[in-house]
């Protein structure tokens, strides 16, 4: 499907299929989401060079070869087997509110055991109330296979990842560090755009000040990565990575001297402008599962459920 530019339909295209070059892989992509971030392109809130086919693409398969390519197969998924690594973890952050999880099926593909924060019991709790979810929702996180606590550690190969709960954008949220790199979920943004809502149920703009600060503690060269970037006016290339240092220094919101007081009465102000994101409703019902389908009711069917005076 194309996108001719910015608040025009979607378009049924059929286009040839490219060619590798010398040092390219043609890749089938067997699993593509939309996210918010693609919502922001639809709706021209974000640059692009149009026409666009929307879409972050998640796992495919080598469909060909370029000539001076060397290591890969036909027909085998990139990366994973290039390298030939087990994966041992599918690592979620939080449930996200924007777009749908495809950690069950990363897991089928590729294996490993899909991971989040104990409080993810909480989301569960509070959204299995919303959506009237009945008694064959587990509201005990057992559809993640493993729940972690605060300060616990696992390793990955040779590498000792620890686990920070940082609460406030969702009362689940964790984040990973592994030596100087922190996967920081949807706490913190790139500097110039700033922090993650905290209006979302559960969520605490004050908690989130100090989920910040908590990773902002750490030394100025620890490297941060992010979980999106929404280019801010005056940006046009998407970055995923920032430091200690530069969030300090030049965060918008939460930099050095900011107090807990004027963060807090921001991010609240700030939120009441934000519209709720056009997928929240779908995609926490399946982000609660682990990026599992709820269970097929007695037709047969599969259903999501739109509550119409709720929210």
């Amino acid at each position: 499907m194309q996108l001719d530019g910015p608040g025009q339909p979607l378009r049924l295209v059929e286009r040839c299929l490219p060619q590798p070059k010398p040092y390219e892989l043609l890749i089938e992509i067997a699993a593509c989401g939309v996210c918010r971030t693609d919502l922001h392109v639809a709706d021209g809130e974000i640059p692009a060079h149009y026409p666009v086919v929307p879409g972050h693409e998640i796992v495919g398969r080598i469909l060909k070869i370029g000539s001076e390519v060397g290591g890969f197969e036909l027909g085998e998924r990139a990366h994973v087997k290039k390298h030939q690594l087990n994966v041992h973890w599918q690592l979620e952050t939080h449930a996200h509110a924007d777009h749908l999880s495809a950690a069950s099926y990363l897991q089928k593909q590729s294996g490993g055991k899909i991971a989040i924060g104990q409080h993810i019991v909480t989301v569960q709790q509070t959204f299995g109330k919303l959506f009237n979810l009945g008694a064959e929702f587990r509201r005990d996180g057992s559809d993640f296979d493993k729940l972690f606590a605060d300060g616990e550690s696992f390793q990955i190969g040779n590498l000792k990842v620890s686990v920070l709960h940082v609460p406030g954008h969702t009362p689940a949220c964790v984040a990973y560090a592994v030596g100087d790199v922190i996967f920081v979920g949807d706490t913190l943004f790139m500097p110039d755009y700033g922090t993650a809502r905290a209006d979302f149920p559960g969520g605490d703009a004050r908690l989130l000040y100090h989920s910040a600060k908590r990773i902002l503690s750490f030394p100025p060269e620890t490297r941060l990565f992010m979980c999106h970037d929404y280019l801010p006016e005056g940006r046009t290339d998407y970055r995923c990575e920032t430091t200690v240092e530069e969030q300090c220094a030049h965060n918008v919101h939460i930099h050095d001297g900011v107090g807990e007081q004027e963060f807090v009465a921001m991010r609240e102000r700030r939120d009441r402008t934000l519209a709720m994101p056009r997928l929240i409703l779908p995609s926490v019902q399946i982000n609660i599962r682990a990026g599992h389908l709820p269970a097929p009711e007695d037709n047969g069917i599969v259903y999501l459920k739109i509550p119409l005076n709720a929210v």
